[in-house]
């Protein structure tokens, strides 16, 4: 067994409302600054639109939407998340991303069937850190192939 090997997963952790999210690190391509967003016509309504993200067209996610959570406007810690799950490459609008973490996997426990205001649908567990409860996304359920585009024909 590598010495390398551990329980630990790195995580970003973004914040929207009063929660604290996490991502894991390999589902991560960049955290951008708010750019400008192109509407698209005729798309769910969590989906604000699409960026020119470095020559690829990316769709862009506004979380809290997403989430059933109250919008509030952008702010100079607002983020842009860019996360990639199998051919699909979408941006996250977040309140702010707040750190990069290590978590053992052994403190993650199963999603209750209620976190707060976030459908538990969407969530993987929740990680425990001292006082800290860090909610941990299920890329895949946010990214639904039938909810999210994975090319927006404009």
């Amino acid at each position: 067994m590598s010495e390398f090997q551990s329980n630990d997963v790195k995580v970003i952790v973004f914040q929207l409302k009063d929660e604290e999210y996490g991502i894991p690190v390999e589902q991560v391509r960049s955290i951008e600054k708010v750019q400008h967003i192109t509407r698209v016509p005729k798309t769910s309504s969590y989906i604000k639109g699409v960026i020119n993200l470095r020559g690829v067209v990316t769709p862009i996610i506004d979380l809290r939407r997403r989430f059933d959570l109250e919008e509030v406007e952008n702010s100079d810690s607002t983020r842009m998340i860019i996360v990639s799950r199998e051919d699909i490459e979408v941006g996250f609008i977040v309140d702010a991303a707040n750190d990069v973490i290590d978590i053992n996997q052994d403190l993650i426990e199963p999603a209750p069937e209620v976190v707060g205001s976030v459908q538990a649908e969407y969530i993987q567990g929740v990680a425990k850190l001292d006082k800290r409860l860090i909610v941990m996304i299920d890329l895949a359920q946010v990214l639904k192939a039938e909810n999210v585009p994975s090319k927006l024909s404009v």
